[in-house]
């Protein structure tokens, strides 16, 4: 077995412990690369699973080219007519039959009277950024993969291309590889932007652990740690380009900040514990060790083809949402790869500097962006980008060829008139037998009721004046009573609101009574209980623990709840009057009792959750594709059995696309499901737990919203 697959599968068993399986599968279960140019196949998607269209061809035979025409100096060329482009595919001249000249400027004209919307919510960013005379940019920062030398350089360069370039209705994002594309905001507030720009700060090849996620892996050796970082980054990357693509139909760019990638590093880099320099490794310190050596040289060439194939994903999907990527270098012109203090011979460092390169290279010109490297004035190459997103020629043609064989099909072209560059995306991957005849079939059936009602109440916006987001579950009291949990947690602030400390929710008063107007309970939660007629009734163990729970006994049937939540100086931010249906669960048959989500974020967290018998549910229905879930519920079979549980994963369309399996919770009477979330793509899922296998059996579903 070579040392690069003995790599590969220590990486997957890696991801797969901290939650990342997809990424590692995806990294090994790759089809067969076409021959053709440099591009793969894409990966297929999930079985059943909406993907979103491609943006860059519109119908079964349409294809759609963003063509950018300039002059010498790079100013754009704004008219030509239809009659001065050839279009050919594969050779053969295609009918050029929709032509458009896209032509954008930030909201800097003139006649523009009105300011550009601000952006405070979900709706406002979607809105704005679907309009076609908005130009849309993110900026992925990708920590990982830059010195931090080099990121402190380039800080100012980025402000001044946001100062200089963007206009008032332009809308920007910033992202770092760790983050999920739910805490990323398309917005107009450049100078915010331009102050987060100011605090970047690279860590290629500094691998002391910042947050419990790192910690899993730090002291792992050094050349696994840095494949889950390429992982990590590149998969973060495809969620920002399918965000961006879910925000816009037209062209929209992609700024890069990164040095490159690579799969290998340098024999003299190789430590058994990346965070202590030459542990285990008899390389350190040898310069020369690995020049002229054919299994350096094997072992190069395999993780290069691997290195192919995660950028091939990365551009395929970008051809796929129109997203131009613009690969930008922060070091400027750069002489060497490594360090002198990491001890590489000139030869080895030239030939990573040049792949390293290359692979930027790569991205930006498979996703018709650029690639700005070797030069050290940056901000003047940046300017391009505007450029390009300014103006540019949209031709539309329906192929003659009409291709259904999955395979790449070149596009080019050419323009009369002489002395002008012309840029456009090299071609597209048709569409295979099994992908047209699903794309001609007739329209399936919307899914299901009751899984359209879960998906509905589970990413339905709370109004701008919600403050809290609540939860209710039920499970068996004594004495043919019903238990009845309440939990709540604060809203994030939306992007823009003021952050006053008085506004934040501190607790929350909650009154459940009966029909006949007896008090159920009344207490404030987080707090010490006021009044309550249940005796079982309990307040959260601890009054900081966000989210915060309650619980108290009732009589199954129409129970009231008043809810008031209070800011920290008692004055009462939000009130609710609410009825709910407790339901009564002393039935003879299997019945199941509310599921509850609890969450987490590393490996250690998990294992700790599966054990703790006190975990409180969260509110929340949306989650990153880092995190991990745990579905508890308690379950009740005839005769005080424990009834055997069917869970699948639902698709949006209702369609199984998992079998998931339950086990015994901590907890006498519960069973809980482990879900992890990595290998899911964004969207909302349902997870479907039924105590049997016939219709009219106890069925739950549990809705939530993967964001990236």
């Amino acid at each position: 077995m070579s040392s690069s697959h003995r790599t590969t599968i220590a990486v997957a068993s890696l991801l797969a412990l901290l939650g990342l399986r997809g990424h590692a599968q995806q990294s090994q279960a790759r089809p067969p690369q076409q021959s053709p140019p440099p591009q793969g196949q894409a990966q297929p998607p999930a079985p059943d699973q909406p993907q979103p269209p491609p943006l860059f061809r519109t119908g079964i035979n349409f294809v759609r080219v963003d063509v950018i025409i300039s002059d010498n100096k790079g100013n754009p060329v704004a008219d030509l007519q239809p009659a001065d482009f050839d279009v050919s595919e594969d050779g053969k001249p295609q009918k050029i039959e929709t032509f458009k000249l896209v032509k954008l400027d930030g909201g800097r004209a003139e006649s523009i009277k009105e300011p550009p919307k601000e952006i405070r919510t979900d709706y406002d960013e979607e809105a704005e950024a679907a309009r076609d005379d908005v130009r849309l940019f993110a900026i992925f920062l990708d920590d990982y993969h830059v010195r931090r030398g080099a990121s402190m350089a380039v800080r100012g360069q980025l402000v001044q291309f946001i100062e200089t370039q963007m206009g008032p209705s332009d809308m920007v994002g910033v992202m770092y590889p760790l983050e999920s594309t739910a805490s990323v905001r398309m917005t107009r507030n450049h100078s915010a932007v331009a102050r987060g720009l100011q605090q970047f700060l690279g860590r290629k090849f500094e691998y002391d652990p910042k947050n419990q996620f790192e910690e899993n892996y730090a002291h792992y050796p050094t050349e696994i740690v840095e494949r889950v970082r390429n992982q990590v980054s590149l998969s973060a990357l495809k969620a920002l380009i399918v965000h961006m693509g879910s925000l816009k139909e037209g062209r929209k760019a992609l700024v890069l900040v990164s040095e490159g990638y690579t799969n290998i590093i340098p024999p003299q880099m190789r430590n058994r514990d990346a965070t202590m320099p030459g542990s285990g490794n008899p390389a350190y310190g040898q310069p020369m060790v690995g020049l002229n050596d054919i299994n350096e040289d094997r072992a190069a060439w395999t993780a290069g083809l691997d290195m192919d194939s995660d950028l091939r994903d990365v551009y395929d999907i970008a051809n796929k949402q129109n997203v131009a990527i613009y690969a930008v270098d922060p070091r400027g012109l750069p002489g060497f790869e490594f360090d002198i203090n990491e001890g590489i011979n000139i030869q080895t460092d030239s030939k990573y500097l040049s792949s390293t390169m290359d692979t930027l290279r790569v991205l930006a010109e498979n996703t018709d962006g650029r690639a700005i490297v070797n030069r050290n004035d940056l901000a003047m190459g940046m300017k391009q980008i505007t450029r390009d997103s300014s103006a540019y020629y949209l031709i539309g043609y329906n192929s003659s060829q009409a291709p259904s064989d999955g395979k790449f099909h070149n596009i080019r072209v050419r323009v009369k008139r002489p002395g002008v560059q012309v840029r456009a995306r090299k071609g597209y991957w048709a569409l295979n037998e099994q992908e047209t005849a699903r794309a001609l079939a007739p329209p399936k059936l919307g899914p299901p009721k009751p899984v359209e009602a879960a998906i509905a109440a589970a990413v339905t916006r709370p109004s701008r004046a919600t403050v809290v987001r609540t939860w209710i579950g039920t499970s068996r009291g004594e004495n043919g009573k019903t238990r009845v949990t309440f939990v709540w947690e604060p809203l994030p602030k939306a992007l823009g609101d003021r952050a006053d400390a008085r506004e934040q929710p501190a607790r929350v008063s909650l009154m459940a009574v009966g029909p006949d107007g007896a008090p159920y309970f009344r207490g404030r939660v987080p707090d010490v209980a006021l009044a309550s007629t249940a005796p079982a009734a309990a307040a959260s163990s601890s009054s900081l623990r966000v989210p915060s729970r309650v619980t108290f006994e009732a009589k199954p049937g129409k129970v009231q709840l008043r809810v008031s939540v209070e800011g920290a100086g008692s004055q009462v931010l939000d009130t609710e009057l609410r009825e709910i249906t407790v339901p009564d669960l002393t039935s003879a048959l299997a019945t199941l009792g509310t599921p509850a989500v609890l969450r987490a974020r590393t490996a250690r967290e998990f294992q700790q959750l599966r054990t703790d018998v006190d975990a409180v549910p969260l509110a929340t229905r949306e989650f990153s594709r880092i995190e991990h879930l745990l579905i508890r519920l308690p379950t009740y079979g005839p005769g005080g059995t424990t009834p055997a549980l069917q869970v699948h994963l639902l698709n949006r369309a209702g369609s199984s696309m998992h079998e998931l399996h339950a086990e015994p919770a901590p907890a006498a009477g519960e069973q809980q499901i482990d879900l992890p979330l990595a290998a899911l793509p964004p969207g909302e899922y349902v997870v479907e737990i039924k105590a049997g296998d016939q219709d009219g059996d106890a069925k739950e579903l549990v809705a939530f919203r993967v964001t990236g």
